[in-house]
C-alpha cells in the first residue's frame, strides 16, 4: 500500500498547485444550475475523504465483513454550502485531510487488506479495493475541476451499481 499512498501524495501535491491558481470567482461559478461548481466538487471530495476515512479505519479494525450505508452526496454538498466557503480554505482542508489518508493507507496492516464490506447491499469490497478506488474517484473529480490536467483514471461506478 506504500505505492498507493505515494500516488495519493503525488496526486494531491500536483493538484494543489493547479487548484491554487483558480480564482475565487472561477471556483464558485456553475456551468449549469444542476451541476456542481469547482468549490462544490472539491467539497464533495472532502466528504468522500471523510466517508472513506471511516471505511479505512473500521475495515482495518474489524475482521470479517462490515456493512456500510452509502451517503447522499448531493444533500451533503448542499447542506454544507461549499460555494460560500473560501476556495483557499477548501483547498487547504482537502489537502491536509488527504495527507492524513495517505499516511493511514501507508501504515495499514497488510493482514487487514482482505477484510470486506458491503455498501448498501453491494459488494463485497475489500479494504484494498476501497483504498485504491478512493484514489481513482479523487482523480475522476479532479479532472472535472481541471479537465486538461493530463492525468488518467480507471474510476467506474459499475462496482457500486
Amino acid at each position: 500500500m506504500e505505492e498507493l499512498a505515494d500516488n495519493l501524495r503525488e496526486t494531491i501535491k500536483l493538484a494543489k498547485a493547479v487548484l491554487e491558481m483558480i480564482s475565487e470567482k472561477e471556483a464558485g461559478k456553475k456551468s449549469n444550475p444542476a451541476k456542481w461548481s469547482k468549490k462544490e466538487i472539491l467539497g464533495h471530495l472532502i466528504d468522500s475523504a471523510s466517508n472513506n476515512h471511516q471505511k479505512f479505519v473500521r475495515l482495518a479494525t474489524a475482521p470479517g465483513k462490515t456493512d456500510f450505508v452509502g451517503y447522499k452526496q448531493d444533500e451533503w454538498v448542499n447542506i454544507q454550502h461549499y460555494n460560500a466557503q473560501s476556495w483557499q480554505e477548501l483547498i487547504h482542508f482537502w489537502f491536509a485531510y488527504n495527507q492524513h489518508l495517505a499516511f493511514l493507507i501507508q501504515h495499514t496492516n497488510r493482514d487487514t487488506l482482505n477484510n470486506t464490506m458491503m455498501i448498501d447491499d453491494k459488494g463485497p469490497f475489500t479494504l484494498s479495493f476501497i483504498m485504491s478506488d478512493y484514489l481513482e474517484h479523487l482523480k475522476h473529480h479532479l479532472l472535472q475541476i481541471i479537465p486538461d490536467w493530463g492525468i488518467t483514471t480507471e474510476f467506474s461506478m459499475k462496482p457500486y451499481e
